[in-house]
């Protein structure tokens, strides 16, 4: 609380204890209080003093209710206000003492069962707005778990695609759109003693997985099957493929040259909120400075390695590197743990959540 000495020069004001005061400025205006403690204010409020033939907590919600109307009256764009003079010039009926005492109680039961009320609809509006998301999270992980859709004996198993994930990657090491570093031979198999086992470069670890996958599975690290590239330098104009025209919130910026992806491919957030965030490019264009190209070997179906990806959104997005601008945290976007299904059975997998999501 400001000392005397400093009100002297101040605009500020002291009011005693059960003051009604009243906002008169800004997004608060009209809004109401009593004060419990002697305190100061600023010229934005208005302080009202009743006198001992007026409750002060009937004079609050007189004035709790008329909020509607000083709003009504308040005037200026950048910052709306009313004036003091509107507060004085407010007729309030004062009913006998005892009667305040009576309304005040009623009203205290009353705005209790409203704030009740409201924390629970609170609730609920928290809870309708999240229902679909934790069900598609939870039918996802069934999916991902080889428990949506039966194994098919007659499947090629997924052991074979193994080899062609290690081909594609040596690809784009020879084109230079990876680095050596890049590529990581590792395999994870399971022993005979139902315990997962790591092999990178001729040593194996036992790892904890995340989840138990079915026998005629093959069990990676994301970074053996999809790479983040740069995409390619050109020059011409062409649309900016940013995250405000991906998601329709703007008609798109032309630049003049940049890093050129096609129609088809896919791009990720890797820079704000929502890093780990992918989209499907709409038209060829240029990425925004935020993404990166999400490559996925060919040897998958690419829905349902987006599927994966999709599932593990919010760690990717709980565990961003930097403050001011938070980055897609690249070291745990690689070593994710993905199961790989035979090629059948990765279509089925995402028929059925098609099928699944559609009814939400």
């Amino acid at each position: 609380m400001i000392s005397q000495k400093g009100m002297e020069n101040s605009s500020a004001k002291l009011f005693p204890v059960n003051t009604v005061v009243v906002a008169m400025y800004g997004a608060t205006v009209g809004q109401a209080s009593i004060l419990k403690i002697e305190t100061t204010t600023n010229q934005a409020i208005c302080g009202l003093f009743p006198n001992n033939n007026v409750l002060p907590e009937y004079l609050y919600y007189f004035f709790l209710a008329k909020r509607e109307d000083y709003l009504g009256m308040a005037f200026g764009s950048g910052q709306p206000n009313i004036s003091q003079d509107v507060i004085k010039r407010t007729l309030i009926p004062i009913p006998p003492f005892e009667e305040q005492k009576k309304i005040a109680l009623q009203t205290d039961a009353i705005v209790s069962l409203v704030q009740r009320y409201d924390s629970s609809q609170a609730r609920l509006d928290k809870l309708n707005n999240e229902i679909n998301d934790r069900l598609r999270k939870s039918i996802l992980q069934e999916a991902i778990q080889g428990r949506l859709v039966p194994q098919d004996p007659n499947d090629e198993p997924a052991s074979l695609l193994l080899d062609r994930f290690h081909t594609e990657k040596q690809k784009l090491l020879k084109e230079g759109k990876i680095k050596k570093k890049d590529i990581v031979d590792s395999a994870i198999l399971k022993d005979e003693d139902n315990k997962y086992y790591e092999t990178i470069a001729g040593v194996d670890a036992e790892i904890e997985l995340p989840y138990v996958f079915p026998e005629s599975w093959a069990v990676v690290r994301l970074q053996s099957i999809c790479a983040l590239l740069d995409g390619e330098k050109r020059t011409g104009k062409g649309i900016c493929l940013d995250a405000k025209y991906l998601r329709g919130k703007s008609s798109g910026d032309f630049l003049q040259s940049g890093k050129h992806v096609n129609r088809g491919d896919n791009i990720i957030l890797v820079d704000g909120e929502n890093s780990g965030e992918v989209f499907s490019v709409p038209i060829d264009g240029y990425m925004g400075s935020t993404f990166k190209q999400l490559w996925i070997s060919h040897s998958l179906y690419e829905p349902y390695v987006l599927e994966c990806i999709r599932f593990y959104k919010d760690e990717l997005r709980n565990s961003k590197k930097g403050a001011a601008i938070p980055h897609l945290n690249k070291d745990i976007f690689k070593n994710l743990i993905i199961g790989i299904p035979p090629f059948n059975e990765q279509h089925r997998i995402v028929k059925r959540l098609n099928d699944l999501y559609s009814c939400l």
